[in-house]
């Protein structure tokens, strides 16, 4: 038998709670042993430098040693990854603050960060001969999944909730995929892929509960070391549903450690979660207001990213904030409509109103004296304005002023 040829250095899967090791050459969900999460595990001592990256095209894929793809041939992409991270000169003025920037993941194909996480597990759901996918999502995770599937030519089911903006529904329909729609939130969608999935049909792709997104995710992190030359912001502020890109992030970081890329020294930024007052379980879990978000109730919010009640991957979360030394903090809905209005009027940034959040959380906490005015603050927008459009052109929801 003929060893597969491959540049990922991926070993296995270990148990987010225990680590107990689960074989990647199978599909998997969550862990055998604890029902939580999986993490794909990477041989990454040796002699990979990351002066080899000079040379590479500018795609998430430029990180394949740390990708869980074998083959090359199975990565499905559409040029995600590598975007721009962009002074704000105007709003770190008008704040007081010495160095504003955002990632502007708006710019990924399907406008949002999802096409990173979703590049990489439909790529493994292609290595590992899956011929559909089905997913629970607030929106930008089902347009990037059917995108993806319709790249990689397997079936795409997506479950979404009722009110979720037109355009975004829409957009799953145009890629090819079998919307479901339902009444609450994305937990509700959850229960309804599992009804569905009873045989096993589908390869589910919902948040954490399989562990290819998480690797998709991470990438921004190494993104963020590679484009500011390894000197990384100070905080970094998030916007927080389900969590992937938070924990993917600081996963990232602790792997350039081993690798070699960070100094072990280095001071790592504080990441912040940020949610909508409407939906925000881990801003009260973190702030002690209840002991978990499992029984967590939440309420629809135009930043509809943010609308995850109970997100299996709280405890890794919570695990980053406190590692990090970071915090929570939630915003109001009109905090958030305002802050997506600055972000277009005073930066030319057409972002989300998940990215519309940050900067008023960023102000918030400025003015509580958590953030400094000397620091590096950088804003991690995850997508873009436009499959918004019904809720920003009408309703009581509405971002733009009449």
């Amino acid at each position: 038998m003929n060893a597969i040829s491959t540049a990922s250095r991926l070993i296995d899967l270990q148990c987010s709670q225990c680590g107990r090791p689960h074989p990647a050459s199978i599909l998997q969900t969550v862990s055998t042993c604890c029902q939580m999460p999986l993490l794909s595990r990477y041989a990454l001592s040796g002699t990979w430098s990351k002066d080899e990256l000079h040379h590479r095209p500018k795609s998430l894929w430029r990180y394949e040693e740390v990708l869980p793809v074998l083959q090359p041939e199975n990565q499905v992409t559409l040029g995600e990854g590598f975007t721009p991270i962009l002074a704000l000169p105007r709003l770190s003025n008008q704040l007081g603050m010495a160095r504003l920037s955002l990632k502007d993941e708006g710019l990924n194909p399907t406008g949002s960060f999802k096409a990173r996480g979703m590049s990489v597990a439909i790529s493994k759901a292609k290595e590992l001969g899956q011929e559909a996918c089905i997913v629970p999502t607030a929106g930008n995770a089902g347009v990037a999944m059917a995108a993806y599937c319709a790249r990689a030519g397997l079936q795409a089911v997506v479950v979404m909730p009722r009110h979720t903006p037109a355009a975004f529904q829409e957009a799953c329909v145009g890629y090819g995929a079998e919307l479901l729609l339902v009444d609450g939130l994305i937990n509700d969608c959850a229960a309804q892929v599992k009804t569905l999935n009873q045989t096993g049909r589908y390869f589910d792709v919902s948040t954490l509960k399989e562990p290819y997104r998480l690797e998709g995710k991470k990438t921004m992190g190494y993104e963020l070391a590679e484009q500011l030359d390894w000197q990384l912001p100070d905080v970094i502020m998030y916007p927080t549903g389900g969590g992937t890109g938070l924990i993917g992030i600081w996963k990232a970081f602790m792997e350039m450690r081993q690798v070699g890329w960070l100094h072990p020294k280095q001071p790592l930024p504080k990441l912040v979660a940020v949610q909508s007052q409407n939906c925000c379980p881990v801003v009260d879990t973190f702030r002690g207001r209840q002991a978990n978000s499992k029984q967590y109730v939440g309420t629809p919010t135009i930043a509809n990213g943010l609308a995850v009640p109970r997100p299996i991957g709280e405890p890794l979360m919570l695990q980053v904030l406190a590692e990090s030394g970071g915090t929570a903090i939630a915003v109001s809905e009109e905090d958030i409509r305002q802050g997506t209005q600055q972000l277009w009027r005073e930066e030319g940034i057409w972002g989300a109103p998940e990215g519309g959040a940050l900067l008023t959380a960023t102000q918030q906490l400025l003015e509580q004296g958590w953030l400094q005015p000397h620091q590096h603050v950088l804003l991690l927008n995850t997508g873009a304005a436009y499959l918004y459009q019904s809720a920003l052109t009408g309703g009581s929801d509405t971002l733009v002023s009449r």
